[in-house]
């Protein structure tokens, strides 16, 4: 399994971290994610290659911003 931590902006309680996990669950490869509104991350744990621009798209389309 990898780890990967993306830097996202707009999210300002656990409604919001619920929003954001579900979006990249919706990725193909993604097993698991956890947000963290406070810190402004979501880790998001992958099985194989996943395609990091599916991600930043997943959580663009949930309404948040990952980033650089």
């Amino acid at each position: 399994m990898e780890q990967r931590t993306l830097s996202v902006s707009g999210m300002s309680c656990t409604g919001c971290e619920e929003s954001v996990e579900g979006a990249v669950l919706g990725v193909s490869g993604v097993e698991a994610a956890t947000a963290d509104h406070e810190a402004g991350t979501v880790v998001v744990e992958t099985s194989g290659t996943v395609d990091h621009d599916a991600l930043d798209e997943a959580v663009s389309e949930a309404g948040y911003s990952v980033v650089d």
